[in-house]
């Protein structure tokens, strides 16, 4: 079994795969009397033909590590963000394509208060919160035609801290 060590989640690393979803920097604008930084438009939702923005809640089983990924998934029609509605950490595993097939994976923890949209077509690992309610709110594509593709590995990899 392959093993991955887990890399902080940064711009720059993240961008091949998708954008990190965070109040990095100044906000765009302050709004509400000058109460709140409003951080505008950050990830570049796409959806094919037919699709629409829906957003859903995930709630999903807390995993530990070491953390053994067997399974990846994408999303051909649509991108995909994550958004953690708690200020808790969680995995996130993506892969270049090689050929229709995840390539090698790369992890990354997120810091608290980040989340993050996956570039249509980018294979990731599922929903893996490590601490916390792992409740999350989901926006991704909702409309008729196949949005999923799975890839089971026949060697499955071994995610470490």
């Amino acid at each position: 079994m392959s093993t991955i060590r887990i890399q902080p989640l940064t711009a720059e690393a993240f961008a091949p795969y998708g954008e990190v979803l965070d109040t990095a920097g100044a906000p765009d604008k302050l709004i509400n009397q000058g109460l709140c930084g409003r951080y505008h438009d950050r990830a570049t939702l796409e959806f094919a033909e037919g699709g629409t923005a829906g957003i859903s809640l995930f709630e999903a089983e807390l995993r530990a590590l070491p953390y053994t990924l067997d399974l990846m998934e994408r999303h051909p029609l649509g991108s995909q963000a994550f958004l953690p509605m708690s200020m808790d950490a969680f995995l996130v595993v993506v892969a270049p394509d090689a050929a229709g097939t995840p390539g090698t994976p790369v992890a990354f923890r997120t810091d608290a208060g980040q989340g993050i949209n996956f570039h249509r077509n980018t294979w990731h690992g599922v929903l893996t919160p490590l601490s916390g309610p792992g409740l999350f709110a989901v926006i991704d594509r909702i409309g008729a035609g196949e949005n999923l593709q799975e890839h089971w590995f026949e060697h499955p990899y071994t995610i470490i801290a």
